[in-house]
């Protein structure tokens, strides 16, 4: 065990359980948004009631993000310092941008939502949501345009002087061809997981009044038609965000062949190139038997043409093997030749050395596979709960609806998991692709055993953080929809006070 291992043990871990609450926080806010635009436009109760409802459960998302996020900013000085210095330069700017604009516009128009029911005038306050959802939308924007330069760092050159990489054109980082189709399919994934959230939060009260539908009170049957709408508006949402999510990675897939043809090849576990004009098409494995790493095969399911065109666009194009792009790198065929840091930095590279070139393959093949997984899971229980709501017919409570429910929202949940961990993982041996080993990026000063200290601690925290949220979700779920007044904008110099 070293520092090195430790550390990229603890920020998989706070990392992963930090973008639990991100996909909800970014799709909830606008969700939410637009409940509220329905009620101003409409008077309908029912809109207010749900806006409260669900616009509570994103404050409590919103509070956990904003503190598990912080750890992140600490790790990189902490356990990273070579990364972050090498680094500064490039994610200075995004990063700077993203706290001095996105986060303090959302945590700023968001205070004023939640205290401003009663002070602001209606369309005044509905705009205050807006922004705020506008700011969630921003700070994803800075934060992908980062993560994107280290998967292809692209307007950017390496100063030897220094020894740290340099940004020499700002609106690279926004044009970066993965940057161009990360943001759509990872805000789409977003709106995955928020529709999956109202959905089965819906679904679970919708299907509870179901069971003595015919003897509703006039209360229940006001629940039950806002209920009704919300469960097919998560499902809308989830449908269509879905279809966004399969077009996106589609893209995502052959621009990330184009800059990364390593990490395909480690999703397909492929060895030996495949595919090509006058050879047979290249394969796409829907599930393999064998050894862990792929190298010996017992048995697979594989579908012709289809990684071909996953790839390049061609269902008969040619997709490199992990064998022959490693014998290309051992030739000195790393670098892109159109890449202005990867091409000076390669003579501290070779001081560096670099052994592995691939990263570990078992994670990789079954990552990829079990993200897509997930959402086809989430986009089968969309349809089907279209299907069971049509026109006035209502879901049956059972074992198989509460079943699905959960699907709802954990599919698309751990889907963005373990599309971020193939993502991040598929890059290795890279910090920075092609460029900065990890084994180079972290802090020389910090000891296994501090960083292992730090490891456990945190792991303890979340653990407790994880019970509060559950309870709190829980809490404010199982009584359903709140009664309300209309709000009223009173005396200006009343105090302000909190809505819920």
């Amino acid at each position: 065990m070293n520092a090195e291992t430790v550390a990229r043990w603890q920020f998989g871990i706070t990392t992963v359980y930090h973008y639990f609450f991100v996909p909800v926080t970014i799709s909830l806010s606008l969700l939410v948004a637009v409940m509220q635009t329905r009620w101003v436009q409409t008077g309908n109760e029912r809109f207010l009631r749900l806006t409260k409802f669900f616009g509570k459960l994103f404050l409590i998302n919103f509070a956990m993000g904003v503190v598990t996020g912080i750890v992140q900013e600490f790790q990189f000085g902490m356990n990273w310092s070579e990364y972050s210095r090498f680094v500064g330069d490039i994610f200075g700017a995004p990063l700077a941008l993203e706290a001095l604009l996105a986060f303090f516009l959302e945590s700023t128009f968001l205070g004023l939502w939640i205290f401003g029911w009663d002070k602001l005038p209606q369309k005044v306050h509905l705009a205050t949501i807006w922004a705020a959802s506008i700011g969630t939308m921003l700070s994803a924007i800075f934060i992908l345009a980062a993560n994107s330069w280290m998967q292809n760092p692209v307007g950017s050159t390496y100063n030897p002087l220094t020894d740290r990489a340099e940004l020499t054109d700002f609106g690279a980082l926004f044009t970066n061809p993965v940057f161009l189709a990360t943001f759509p399919h990872t805000i789409s994934a977003a709106y995955l997981t928020g529709g999956g959230f109202v959905l089965a939060v819906a679904g679970y009260h919708l299907a509870k009044l179901a069971k003595r539908r015919d003897s509703w009170t006039e209360r229940e049957k006001s629940d039950a038609s806002a209920f009704r709408w919300a469960t097919r508006f998560g499902a809308w949402v989830l449908l269509a965000s879905g279809a966004v999510v399969v077009l996106s990675g589609d893209f995502q897939g052959k621009v990330m062949y184009q800059v990364q043809p390593m990490k395909m090849a480690a999703a397909e576990a492929l060895y030996e190139s495949e595919g090509g004009h006058g050879n047979d098409p290249a394969m796409f494995s829907l599930l393999t038997i064998g050894s862990l790493d792929g190298r010996s095969e017992v048995w697979s399911l594989k579908v012709p043409y289809v990684l071909g065109f996953l790839a390049t666009g061609d269902p008969f194009g040619e997709v490199k093997g992990i064998n022959n792009l490693e014998a290309g790198y051992h030739r000195g065929e790393l670098v892109n030749p159109n890449n202005a840091l990867q091409q000076a930095y390669q003579q501290k590279l070779q001081a560096v050395g670099v052994n592995n070139w691939h990263p570990n393959i078992p994670i990789s093949y079954w990552s990829f596979r079990i993200m897509m997984t997930l959402g086809f899971i989430a986009i089968a229980v969309a349809l089907y709960t279209l299907f069971v709501t049509r026109k006035e017919h209502l879901p049956k409570d059972g074992a198989i609806w509460r079943l699905l429910l959960f699907a709802a929202v954990l599919s698309p949940l751990f889907g963005n998991s373990f599309g971020w961990i193939f993502t991040e993982m598929g890059r290795q041996p890279w910090i920075v692709a092609g460029v900065l080993p990890t084994a180079a990026s972290v802090s020389p000063g910090v000891g296994w055993g501090e960083v292992l200290f730090s490891l456990i601690g945190y792991t303890l925290i979340y653990g407790a953080l994880a019970v509060v949220e559950i309870g709190l979700l829980i809490k404010y779920i199982e009584p359903g929809l709140p009664d309300v007044e209309t709000p009223e904008v009173k005396d200006a110099d009343e105090p302000l006070s909190f809505a819920y």
